[in-house]
């Protein structure tokens, strides 16, 4: 039984923040500690200060000792070896052996995993996908990561770094996307990517509510969409269409009962789903259009901590020392 599992320390390493918990076997967050990253101080400087937030996370549960510890992280990484290769959230971050350095600071096996991977274990454990077998996760966000579970098992790929959902081509041609390809779906539907597109749209010179906004986001343009901006709608239209694409292909490929939304673009809700849904509905292969949900995730701001603590139980559970 999960709920019978030891606590775990939990620790997720952002490009902006770093956060910290304490996770049960119910996939409860105790002792939340959360910090800035300050990335430019170097591994191991920022490692210091996590691994200390961490110490805080622990005495601040008031639980009994952790048992292991499971680390959330950006790759691209080594999960099998515990180390981070070169995340693009932590320049100069290269080879950074981040499994051996927390076992040795705390005293117990750590495991490491990438953040999205993390989230969609902790989503399918304990949030939107609890009882179901095959589940999708994509996190919309800064950029658009994900991961999938297949058959009740967590997909990581030869590697470790499977599960880059939002490098799905939707536009062939189109615009450049942060892995260097052109019209990913990250390109267009990612929280950086729809605030490009209204400045862009902006510098036309049209007419619009985000002109009095002075470097718009992402919820700007939302807000703006909903309130009937022609130049606001048409970038959130664009958005809807781009993610509705890249799930039917997924859908079409992966059957799943769920696909499950979070990050903070998803903060927009229904105006994001419905539109999302309905394109899935209307362009999907038939069996599987019928089969898949689409609902948001549950889990909010600490997923990635939620997911590392299964990944930390999933490591007792196998007995083994370190991540495989």
């Amino acid at each position: 039984m999960q709920h019978d599992l030891p606590p775990v320390l939990s620790l997720d390493i952002g490009g902006t923040k770093l956060a910290a918990g304490v996770v049960t076997g119910d996939g409860r967050i105790h002792g939340w500690q959360v910090t800035p990253t300050r990335r430019d101080e170097g591994p191991q400087r920022v490692l210091t200060r996590l691994f200390d937030l961490g110490r805080k996370a622990v005495a601040e549960a008031g639980l009994p000792e952790v048992a292991a510890v499971g680390i959330s992280c950006g790759g691209p990484l080594d999960a099998a070896a515990g180390v981070l290769e070169c995340p693009p959230h932590l320049p100069g971050w290269i080879d950074v052996p981040v499994v051996a350095m927390a076992a040795e600071a705390f005293g117990v096996p750590a495991a490491l995993e990438n953040d999205a991977t993390a989230a969609a274990l902790g989503e399918f454990r304990y949030g939107a996908g609890r009882g179901t077998s095959t589940m999708l996760y994509l996190t919309i966000s800064t950029g658009v990561g994900g991961g999938s579970v297949i058959g009740g098992r967590l997909h990581r790929g030869a590697a470790g770094n499977g599960g880059e959902l939002g490098h799905v081509m939707v536009r062939p041609g189109g615009r450049k996307c942060t892995c260097g390809r052109l019209g990913c779906l990250e390109a267009y539907a990612s929280g950086t990517a729809i605030a490009e597109r209204a400045l862009e749209a902006l510098a036309s010179g049209r007419a619009s509510l985000l002109s009095a906004v002075d470097r718009p986001t992402a919820e700007d343009v939302v807000r703006a969409a909903a309130a009937g901006d022609p130049l606001a709608s048409e970038v959130w239209d664009e958005t809807t269409w781009a993610l509705g694409s890249a799930l039917t292909d997924l859908v079409n490929a992966f059957e799943p009962e769920l696909v499950v939304l979070g990050g903070g673009v998803t903060r927009a809700g229904a105006r994001l789903l419905d539109p999302v849904a309905a394109v899935v509905a209307r362009d999907a292969m038939p069996p599987a259009a019928r089969s898949a949900r689409i609902e948001l995730a549950q889990l909010g701001a600490g997923v990635c901590v939620v997911g590392a603590g299964a990944v930390a139980h999933d490591l007792l559970l196998s007995g083994k020392s370190s991540h495989a």
